[in-house]
């Protein structure tokens, strides 16, 4: 029950807070710890086998360091007192949630477009996305936006709201280690093909389950946000298949049926353009509203999660008297 309730506190904290940029962060202290430790096992001339056990090595010391670390500090405030558990718990599943910062970020994008300041919506989009966006249009900085709050209303919302409500904030910090270093790792490129290898597909495996159920939450979403939620299913059984990654085109492709648009396609990656299936029917052209309707989609894709795992939570703690 004190995981329930710092999970609701949590999930409400992030919603009004979000990440503020002078606070610091457990997520920044991952990604430097993952920058050090591939500065010390990845070695100039290793085989490829080589480079994947250094990886692989990475990956099992930051997932148990990411699980090891907040596990002792809830411990430890548990033993000073009950309350100072639950307060630091709740801080730490506020933590792991990204939903407001993601409507953040990606806002910026649809505010510069507003105004009619491109280039400032092409910096914007910078930040979210790891495309290369100088090549960008308007058209395809909307895409972008859409593309990322779709992609990561999964990995940045519903997918640690999972592992939340599997293991509290212990399970919570491990997804997002596992999650940091797919993407400052799991590249397909010469640097990153074997040594990252283990990390992308560590983060395939831990998003399996949350995406699918992230695709089916957002579909009623679509619904409850007066967007076509037939539409979202139809394309999301088609095309939710359509990219590299066994997950990311589940909710990116839900968003493009319930908008009527057309997402996905090339993009340019460090330089290079990489050939992509389209997700979705071109029904309409994108619009800068778009990252609007894709930012309700979230929110309440993420409420379903949450009021539906916290209800589930309840149920087996024996809450009803049952």
């Amino acid at each position: 029950m004190d995981t329930a309730i710092a999970i609701f506190a949590g999930f409400i904290l992030d919603l009004l807070f979000g990440d503020p940029y002078w606070m610091p962060h457990p997520i920044r202290a991952m990604g430097a710890g993952i920058g050090l430790l591939e500065k010390k096992l990845r070695r100039p001339g290793q085989s490829s086998q080589a480079q994947f056990c250094s990886g692989l090595l990475l990956v099992c010391i930051m997932v148990l360091l990411s699980a090891l670390v907040p596990a002792a500090l809830l411990f430890l405030a548990c033993r000073i007192h009950p309350a100072a558990g639950i307060v630091l718990e709740s801080f730490m599943c506020y933590q792991i949630l990204a939903t407001k910062c993601l409507k953040t970020e990606s806002m910026k994008v649809c505010k510069a477009l507003r105004e009619g300041d491109v280039e400032k919506a092409r910096t914007a989009v910078s930040m979210i996305v790891g495309r290369d966006t100088a090549v960008l249009s308007e058209e395809g900085i909307i895409k972008a936006a859409v593309e990322t709050v779709a992609e990561n209303t999964s990995d940045g919302s519903i997918a640690p709201l999972c592992f939340l409500l599997l293991g509290g904030p212990v399970a919570g910090f491990a997804y997002k280690a596992v999650n940091t270093m797919d993407s400052m790792l799991g590249y397909k490129n010469e640097k990153y093909m074997y040594f990252g290898r283990a990390a992308a597909r560590l983060d395939d495996v831990a998003n399996f389950i949350p995406s699918r159920l992230a695709a089916w939450a957002m579909i009623a979403a679509s619904r409850l946000c007066g967007l076509d939620a037939a539409g979202a299913y139809r394309i999301w059984k088609r095309d939710r298949f359509c990219h590299a990654s066994p997950n990311s085109a589940q909710t990116e492709s839900v968003c493009a049926g319930a908008l009527g648009v057309a997402l996905a396609g090339d993009a340019v990656y460090f330089g290079k353009t990489v050939k992509k299936p389209f997700i979705g029917d071109a029904r309409r052209r994108v619009e800068v509203e778009d990252i609007v309707r894709a930012n309700r989609l979230l929110y309440i894709s993420a409420g379903i999660i949450w009021l539906a795992g916290l209800l589930l939570r309840w149920t087996l703690s024996g809450g009803w008297g049952l």
